[in-house]
């Protein structure tokens, strides 16, 4: 396992480390859908990230509905929603441990891809469907099933795909506006000549990187929302059902004071299943907006150098799983 490598390129901005890892992009086609050709296509877009390994606090090791035994309706209808609603397992009983295994969090978004991070736009919602240091929980996860529904009968929930993998930091900023945290990621596959540029408005012709908006490099400004806020109808973001939102002790509850939103400070909030976020888009170049150099570990295009083989093991032997992370192509 390699989290790569940080340079800091010039003394300004001032910015503060608080969690290196490895990130891995996955997606899922829609339900019936055997292949994806394009984002229309794309069920669920999914991120895992594995921080190092230290001293953290985290919830009981328990995976949430997406690596429940069966979807049934109410994955149908969850799809049916927009996937914006549903997911996350709420209230946890919380412990403080020493010294984990490796921390896994899977992570969805809400609307099936990342924000475009060269281009200011609307904030992306997402949250931790999962927290646990057991491989096969998010292996179960990621997998696809056949089940039943009364209303629509027989159903066939396809495996979900690797698209990217790579190296994430989140780090603290402070600005003439204050401090804030970012999300800052680059990959280390697919290649980055794997992944073409068409000029035509067309998402057939995009490769699954470019449809998803996973850029080779990227960084958001990241922000917590409070549990305690209740829905708004007129909001954009509707957010988790209260069952299902996280249940952050209160030390970290205590930082939102009266406020809706908390930059991702201690990153600690990701930890708790339910926990929801906001990304926003800031920058594709890291160096220039914050002036730091971000490596992956192996600069290498060999499939080999890749840690999502090693961990998913004979799971990854499939070509169907690899080929978007690879070949940059649809699956």
């Amino acid at each position: 396992m390699g989290q790569g490598e940080e340079t800091k390129t010039r003394e300004e901005p001032t910015i503060q480390i608080q969690e290196r890892g490895e990130i891995f992009f996955f997606y899922r086609p829609k339900v019936g859908k055997e292949e994806a050709h394009g984002a229309e296509d794309v069920q669920r877009l999914y991120l895992v990230l594995r921080p190092e390994s230290g001293f953290e606090e985290k919830q009981d090791d328990h995976y949430g509905k997406e690596g429940g035994s069966k979807r049934g309706a109410s994955q149908d209808e969850e799809d049916d929603h927009g996937g914006e609603e549903g997911g996350g397992a709420g209230c946890q009983k919380v412990d403080t441990v020493e010294k984990q295994p490796l921390l896994v969090r899977l992570v969805v978004m809400g609307r099936k891809s990342l924000p475009q991070p060269a281009k200011k736009s609307t904030p992306y919602w997402g949250f931790v469907e999962m927290v646990t240091t057991q491989i096969q929980h998010l292996k179960a996860a990621l997998q696809g099933e056949e089940y039943e529904t009364r209303t629509r009968g027989h159903r066939h929930l396809p495996d979900s795909r690797a698209v990217g993998e790579g190296v994430y930091r989140i780090l603290r900023h402070t600005g003439k506006k204050g401090m804030h945290t970012h999300l800052i990621y680059k990959l280390k596959f697919p290649a980055e000549e794997k992944v073409g540029h068409s000029e035509e408005d067309d998402e057939s012709s995009s490769s699954p990187q470019e449809a998803l908006n996973i850029a080779q490099e990227a960084s958001f400004i990241i922000q917590i929302k409070s549990p305690d806020q209740h829905k708004s109808t007129a909001g954009r973001f509707r957010g988790l059902d209260n069952k299902r939102k996280a249940a952050f002790p209160a030390h970290l509850q205590g930082l939102f004071g009266h406020q809706r939103y908390h930059p991702a400070d201690p990153p600690d909030f990701l930890n708790y299943e339910g926990c929801e976020f906001l990304l926003i888009s800031a920058s594709d170049d890291i160096e220039q907006e914050l002036g730091l150099d971000l490596k992956t570990e192996h600069e290498e295009e060999y499939k080999q150098c890749s840690d999502l083989l090693e961990t998913f093991g004979d799971d990854a032997a499939s070509d169907v799983f690899t080929r978007p992370l690879f070949e940059a192509t649809w699956a």
